[in-house]
């Protein structure tokens, strides 16, 4: 939508399998996207441009470019050097009854997708949830295979039953290898 606003041809991005592929914007988001040019409307990247600032896009990165380490036989989504808590921490998680590596990697990797921003937010809501937790287990599965391709690995992301379980929206990631020690 940038080149179509800027004048440039569009150049429509193929996905892997040559369908194309473009973002469904989430119902709870259609009122707000209809209210602008009086009413007649924007698009989500047109929408983007009026109210992000470069401070959120720039903290956006952390999350949607996640940064992974791998540590002795685990694989730990984190943007910062496994230190001595850090060890201590998975050490703890190793040490629990009934720890398997494929726990310990899933504990530590999990993301509340509502963590992502502020507890109070007045606009949250299930439909975003599914949405960016969706495009986060692309992602993840996308650089996971990309930065670690001898250690496949599953990405899921848990949708609850009860949609406002807004706290239950999940995603985590383990290595396949850990699955047959469960």
């Amino acid at each position: 939508m940038f080149a179509l606003r800027a004048g440039l041809p569009a150049t429509p991005v193929a996905h892997a399998k040559g369908v194309m592929c473009s973002m469904k914007i989430p119902p709870s988001m259609e009122s707000e996207l209809s209210k602008w040019n009086n009413g007649a409307g924007i698009d989500l990247e047109a929408w983007l441009s009026c109210m992000g600032n470069f401070s959120l896009a720039t903290a956006y990165v952390s999350v949607f470019n996640p940064q992974f380490v791998a540590f002795e036989n685990y694989i730990f989504q984190t943007s910062e050097p496994l230190d001595e808590q850090a060890i201590e921490n998975i050490r703890g998680f190793e040490a629990q009854e009934g720890a398997t590596p494929k726990s310990v990697e899933w504990v530590i990797n999990h993301l509340h997708i509502v963590d992502i921003h502020h507890r109070g937010c007045d606009d949250i809501s299930s439909d975003k949830l599914i949405e960016i937790g969706n495009a986060l287990k692309e992602i993840y599965e996308a650089k996971l295979a990309f930065l670690f391709p001898g250690k496949p690995c599953t990405v899921d992301f848990f949708i609850p039953e009860n949609s406002e379980d807004y706290d239950d929206y999940q995603l985590s990631f383990w290595q396949k290898s850990h699955e047959k020690h469960t």
